[in-house]
């Protein structure tokens, strides 16, 4: 079934015009309160998503409470001024429809999804939440054990997740990119009221939001609820424009051993520090999102054929980047040794094959193979306007416009062998780098 999938996505890939195929009809328009509205027209059938971004995450965080901005995303769903405890998402549910939330470094959203006459609704319960929220002791004594509970089992209770964390934390060496968005433990367990209305109040305001709709709307009508619900919300006049520590120059590598008896598998994982995608200006990060699918995405990839098939160095190999980020993200490789070799044999292996791609052509069948998949499947995510709701919204709370989102798909299709090595060669740097090793035993690595 993929396969014929990909095949169809294709061949739509190739009949469809250049730009028309993946063009959205979007609407843009901002509130005299300052909150911006996104409105994606989509009429093939009678559903809507209604998302609220703040353009605040765990990134935004004060000195202390890493945690609080998700420990507030689950208090949102307390009570406010005119709704109990749960009854929002109650009153979701008995409408029909389904809600949740999500947080990251760079933002906070929250969704419904519901039958497009129910658009009206969701504002109202929405827009309040935005200035109403009302917390007791109890909220946060309750709530602050569930997130604890959520670490235990996401991170505590995994070795990948523990060596991810520690990785991800030498790589930054003063942005708060290195602290986990979930929070570290020992502050998570003093989170309390005051900490988190500190947040809401600084954060959650029209002024620091974007609210985008999708699905079966008209933008006039959009407009004239958003006006009605949000536009009449004060907006916070001490809200100043983003500002985070900055990371200082990298000068030196970084290395560590990360040891756990329950690793089943050890591996090698190494992290550059790399550009993000940038408000017009989004070539490189274009370069290096395909340089990703080319060197490590899966079966056909170079890394696979080399440390895979060819020396036999290798059972998994993978690289990742992902460019939306408000500021300087990473590019990560990653090597699972096969039985008998070790981590620095692999670690080695991983280098030579990495030297060996820069210094090679580009197969160009590859890459135009790779530029044909991307573009199909932005096509199919476009069959559902949650997901375009999403792609909207995380690009324009991470500092993109919706001019770059529709330009990316052409940006991906132009961009050239010469400019996906000339990042490679820039990315590619050890004094950049964090190298690390997930072993079960000291021996693991010898």
């Amino acid at each position: 079934m993929r396969a014929l999938l990909l095949t169809l996505a294709t061949s739509l890939a190739l009949a469809a015009p250049a730009k028309a195929d993946i063009r959205d009809a979007v609407t843009t328009f901002t509130l005299d309160n300052g909150m911006d509205v996104v409105v994606i027209e989509d009429s093939r059938a009678p559903v809507v998503t209604h998302m609220v971004w703040y353009r605040a995450g765990s990134a935004d965080e004060f000195p202390g409470t890493s945690g609080v901005a998700h420990f507030l995303e689950h208090l949102l769903f307390k009570g406010t001024d005119t709704l109990a405890p749960g009854e929002l998402s109650a009153t979701v549910a008995r409408n029909g429809g389904t809600d949740n939330a999500f947080t990251s470094y760079d933002y906070t959203a929250y969704f419904q999804r519901v039958a497009s006459d129910r658009l009206e609704l969701m504002m109202r319960l929405e827009s309040d939440r935005m200035v109403n929220v009302r917390l007791s002791d109890d909220d946060i004594l309750t709530e602050r054990e569930v997130i604890i509970e959520e670490r235990n089992q996401r991170t505590e209770n995994s070795p990948g997740a523990l060596f991810r964390e520690q990785k991800n934390a030498a790589q930054y060496l003063n942005h708060r990119y290195g602290i986990p968005v979930i929070g570290w433990r020992h502050e998570m367990v003093t989170l309390d009221l005051d900490a988190a209305l500190a947040y809401y109040k600084r954060f959650y305001a029209p002024n620091n939001a974007i609210l985008v709709v999708a699905g079966d709307v008209t933008p006039e009508a959009v407009k004239a609820l958003a006006e009605q619900y949000y536009g009449v919300l004060e907006p916070n006049p001490e809200l100043t424009t983003r500002a985070r520590p900055a990371e200082p120059p990298q000068t030196a590598e970084r290395r560590l051993v990360f040891r756990d008896a329950r690793v089943a598998q050890p591996y090698v994982s190494r992290s550059y520090l790399a550009p993000e995608r940038d408000a017009g200006a989004q070539r490189e990060a274009a370069a290096l999102t395909l340089l990703a699918e080319l060197l490590g995405g899966g079966t056909t990839s170079y890394l696979t054929e080399r440390l895979q098939f060819e020396n036999q160095k290798a059972v998994y190999t993978a690289a990742f980047y992902n460019g939306e980020s408000l500021d300087d993200t990473d590019f990560t490789v990653l090597v699972v040794p096969a039985d008998g070799v070790t981590l620095p044999e692999a670690e080695a292996a991983m280098d030579e094959a990495i030297e060996s791609f820069i210094s090679k052509p580009i197969d160009t069948d590859a890459l135009a193979r790779i530029k044909m998949q991307i573009r199909a499947s932005q096509i199919y995510a476009r069959d559902d306007v949650g997901n375009l709701a999403n792609v909207y919204g995380s690009a324009l709370a991470s500092g993109l416009t919706v001019q770059d989102v529709q330009d990316w798909p052409d940006v991906l299709g132009s961009i050239t062998p010469d400019e996906i090595i000339a990042a490679a060669k820039s990315v590619f740097n050890l004094d950049h780098s964090v190298t690390g090793y997930l072993m079960k035993e000291k021996g693991d690595a010898s």
